[in-house]
């Protein structure tokens, strides 16, 4: 028994003291005194204001931040609170993601903060037939506002055809570096490239996300632990009776469930699974990427047992890595059996990606497969 208690003491203090220990060794001259530094990270759902990551002062005045060891890599970037206002080159342009190994022994990772990021000082990236709509479009649901991007097809101009419709969230990371957190995924340039190879094409939705927001309108139940969701009723009700509306009236859009998609990532995954379940005679083709089924499962496990009679027509498409947190995988799995009493086992696609990890590279690769699958007659 003795032994059996030293051996359990030995592992804990193993496990305590396996830790990652961040330290800036410089920030810009330009960061205010008072500023909060945060960990925006794979960990944390790229929250750029996570008051669970902030760096403090150490004994020699740097900005420290120590979090536990991971069995998955972890990409992460320094933040003031707000994505317009975290790490860049000396130029002012967004940096690649840090990386971190997994690891079972301490680590310590010391790093120089060259600059902040301005809109105004970043390249932008979008093609010419990408639009901002509005900077402001309202949200009467949730009594606030969000900037909304439109992608329109190389043809749109030159012919009179309708097209189908993809709706998008994080619109920040869709289309431009100047205003992307954590790298774009070149939806435009991907679109322009299938249309030159497949002749396939499709106006795509973008709504940025809400920043610190993102959590609550990205989930329609809140998860007691982060205390964070339920607005994503809220979300997706905009999404199906105010903006969707607006863009069939003012656009040549092909107005179907079966022509309108509803795809994203992360928490993005969550709530496309979830309106495709939800709304399945509005969103009828739904990518599911990386989803965060574990912030609120058993809700959505309860969900889809009383929801699921009206799927016939839907498909989805889901990815995954087996970089990414452990219980990726097998959740995204176990959200797939329950779609099987309702959905066609030919209306389901689902990869699991070796080397995939949490981030936009991943899913930026995998964009142009999910559509054309999706969309696929």
């Amino acid at each position: 028994m003795k032994k059996l208690f030293i051996l359990s003491l030995m592992v804990n203090l193993s496990s305590l003291h396996a830790q990652i220990k961040i330290i800036l060794k410089s920030v810009p001259e330009t960061t205010p005194v008072n500023a909060v530094l945060y960990m925006a990270s794979s960990l944390n759902q790229w929250n750029p204001k996570d008051e669970n990551f902030i760096f403090h002062k150490n004994e020699n005045g740097n900005p420290e931040i120590t979090i536990q060891n991971q069995d998955k890599p972890i990409e992460f970037k320094v933040t003031q609170g707000s994505w317009d206002l975290s790490e860049a080159d000396e130029k002012g342009n967004a940096t690649e993601n840090h990386k971190i190994s997994a690891s079972t022994t301490p680590q310590v990772i010391e790093l120089v903060i060259k600059n902040w990021t301005s809109v105004q000082q970043k390249q932008h990236t979008a093609a010419s037939n990408v639009i901002v709509l509005d900077e402001k479009f309202n949200i009467p649901q949730l009594n606030t506002s969000r900037r909304v991007w439109v992608y329109l097809p190389p043809d749109y101009k030159s012919s009179v055809k309708k097209y189908p419709v993809i709706y998008m969230h994080d619109g920040q990371n869709l289309f431009d570096d100047a205003t992307s957190f954590s790298g774009e995924w070149g939806i435009d340039e991907t679109l322009n490239q299938l249309w030159n190879e497949h002749q396939f094409s499709a106006i795509v939705v973008g709504v940025d996300n809400g920043g610190d927001k993102r959590l609550d309108e990205y989930s329609p139940w809140k998860n007691e632990h982060y205390q964070k969701g339920g607005e994503g009723d809220l979300y997706l009700d905009f999404l199906a009776t105010t903006l969707k509306p607006y863009i069939d009236k003012h656009y040549r859009s092909l107005p179907q469930s079966k022509n309108t998609a509803l795809i994203g990532s992360s928490m993005g995954g969550l709530i496309s699974f979830y309106g495709g379940l939800k709304y399945p005679d509005i969103f009828g083709r739904i990518g599911v990427f990386s989803p965060a089924f574990w912030f609120v499962s058993d809700d959505l496990q309860t969900f889809i047992t009383a929801h699921h009679k009206n799927l016939k027509q839907s498909k989805f498409y889901f990815l995954a890595g087996k970089q990414e947190d452990d219980t990726m995988v097998p959740q995204m799995e176990n959200m797939e059996k329950l779609l099987f009493q309702s959905v066609p086992r030919n209306h389901i696609f689902s990869k699991i990606d070796e080397e995939g990890t949490h981030s936009e590279h991943f899913w930026k690769g995998e964009f142009a497969n999910a559509v054309l699958w999706l969309y696929a007659k």
